[in-house]
């Protein structure tokens, strides 16, 4: 019987990571995402909330593994949660684990409490009132179910230590609602606007903020994704290819 997934390879075919073959699959929001966190990060609970075929994590467990780091993956679809754990199985990555959980309900699992991640990452799905992809994977992935991204924040925020860090990419229309849920909540924001071209507007956001800081917010240099030929910029294909990140390309 024919696999109902694809193997396929993520940073220049350092990371393997499997996909199915009909449903959601990894773009590279999951990369850009997994490029925020620091280096420096060692000795780090990391949860990834609504980790879809768990690229996130598998860039980020590549890039630290030598740091010490325990990353944890929540999703909600069981397919996608077992091919995540092959994936880490592949790559060799013990400290990676991917659970099946609904964050719209309690959470019971032993690796889960409130205020005990030291990050936080997560690509949440982008709107309520997008028309759904006919393909239930996709639908459930990319829009949202009975759970704005209000509710998606709360429980990322509930997760982390005080002073963690969390991590989002999202589209640049819901950035108003973003800061306007983090206000007084977290500070220390910094936005990174992403240009898939030059003279474009920016179509996507990536966002870090430290829950319970008082620090300002901070709007960072852009990154463009493709030059006028469609290819990639030198600095997007370090991200994307070489597996560096933000903090490799400039001073955060």
């Amino acid at each position: 019987m024919a696999n109902n997934y694809t193997d396929d390879y993520l940073l220049d075919r350092k990371i393997k990571i499997l996909q199915p073959l009909s449903g959601y699959r990894a773009s590279g929001d999951a990369v850009l995402l997994s490029a925020m966190p620091d280096n420096k990060l060692h000795n780090a609970k990391i949860l990834d909330v609504g980790s879809g075929t768990g690229a996130v994590s598998l860039c980020l467990a590549h890039r630290l593994q030598k740091n010490n780091v325990q990353i944890f993956g929540f999703e909600l679809q069981k397919e996608l949660t077992d091919l995540s754990n092959k994936s880490a199985a592949a790559n060799e990555f013990d400290f990676l684990h991917f659970y099946q959980a609904d964050i719209r309900k309690k959470i019971e699992l032993p690796v889960y409490s409130p205020c005990s991640f030291d990050v936080v990452v997560s690509n949440p799905p982008y709107s309520e009132h997008d028309m759904p992809s006919p393909n239930i994977s996709k639908a459930t992935a990319h829009n949202h179910q009975n759970f704005d991204l209000e509710q998606w924040l709360a429980f990322c925020l509930k997760s982390l230590k005080p002073f963690g860090k969390l991590y989002i990419i999202n589209r640049a229309e819901a950035l108003p609602n973003i800061c306007s849920f983090l206000q007084n909540k977290a500070g220390g924001i910094i936005i990174l606007p992403i240009y898939s071209k030059q003279g474009q507007y920016a179509k996507r956001v990536i966002i870090s903020a430290q829950k319970d800081s008082k620090s300002p917010c901070k709007i960072l240099p852009p990154i463009t994704m493709h030059d006028s030929d469609g290819k990639y910029t030198e600095s997007s294909e370090k991200i994307l290819r070489k597996g560096l990140s933000f903090n490799d390309l400039t001073n955060i």
